[in-house]
């Protein structure tokens, strides 16, 4: 399903009203400070005119026309004036935060209202429904399984001994055990930090190059990793290699019509057994690929077969 699908929704009459409250709380808050700013206005006006007054007052007591008490109650009414001019800036400081706090309380009940509609967060695919419709949930509680089809792997294990070669994006083949005759490919994605130290195995992650469309998570797979390609090799079979070991053994030759041994260097080796020889025969010489008793050096010995190249 693509990313935003809708998984599921849960029951938000609860919330839904929670955030009908913020909201109505917000208004409010935006009227008490629509009120505060003509508080504001209307102070400004009120002490502007008892300035005037005031002005007036004092010029006047400065040539005896009025009293000084008339001027004095003049100047303490422009006075209070100013001091609610101020209170009703103070005002409007209060409601502005007071706004703030009410849309903040209101995206927090609109993020909680959110998270009653699952949806998916990714191109994703359900493998697992852990609740039914009509089920109550705890705080926490998972409700589905999701996983990225892009990010599925094969999983192998591969003795220590064979996985020195291995080296992440190598090509690989995977054989998945209910289609045994079809090969998927693939590359080494990933190789694990830590061998297991009980089976002296290493684990390897396989991606696909292309995912099955019909795959199941789990499913026992055959993967073949190729490590080096060796477009022509001199090629010995495992059990015609004497004192085999350290990359190092001795093989049964035919020269010219007799047999000789020799102590040869040895490679890669095969998915079948057989180990590339780097060193050690000469040139002409064919390897013998079956050990039979009998065999001696400078016995006369006749190819049965073409030489394994």
């Amino acid at each position: 399903m693509p990313k935003g699908a809708v998984l599921a929704r849960l029951d938000d009459r609860e919330q839904t009203a929670r955030v009908g409250r913020a909201k109505a709380a917000t208004e409010q808050a935006d009227a008490n400070l629509q009120r505060a700013t003509a508080n504001v206005q209307k102070a400004q006006a009120n002490f502007a005119n008892a300035t005037s007054i005031n002005e007036r007052r004092q010029k006047l007591v400065q040539s005896a026309t009025t009293s000084v008490e008339s001027a004095e109650t003049a100047k303490t009414a422009q006075d209070a004036a100013a001091a609610d001019v101020n209170l009703a800036t103070s005002d409007v400081a209060v409601a502005r935060a007071a706004i703030g706090d009410a849309k903040a309380q209101l995206q927090q009940e609109s993020a909680t209202l959110d998270f009653h509609t699952l949806a998916a967060p990714y191109d994703a695919m359900v493998t697992a429904r852990l609740k039914e419709l009509g089920s109550a949930l705890g705080a926490g509680e998972p409700v589905f399984t999701l996983i990225d089809p892009k990010s599925v792997w094969a999983l192998a294990f591969i003795d220590e001994s064979k996985a020195g070669e291995i080296e992440v994006g190598k090509p690989a083949e995977i054989v998945l055990r209910s289609r045994p005759n079809q090969r998927f490919g693939g590359q080494v994605a990933r190789i694990e930090p830590e061998s297991d130290r009980v089976n002296e195995e290493r684990r390897i992650a396989i991606a696909f190059d292309k995912l099955p469309a019909d795959f199941h998570l789990g499913e026992q797979a055959e993967i073949y990793i190729t490590t080096v390609r060796l477009p022509q090799a001199l090629l010995a079979p495992e059990a015609a290699i004497i004192g085999l070991g350290k990359s190092r053994g001795t093989v049964w030759t035919v020269e010219d019509g007799y047999l000789q041994q020799h102590e040869v260097t040895l490679g890669h080796r095969l998915l079948d057994g057989r180990y590339e020889i780097i060193a050690g025969v000469p040139d002409k010489a064919v390897v013998v690929t079956q050990l039979r008793s009998g065999l001696r050096v400078g016995r006369a010995a006749k190819l049965a077969q073409g030489p394994s190249k």
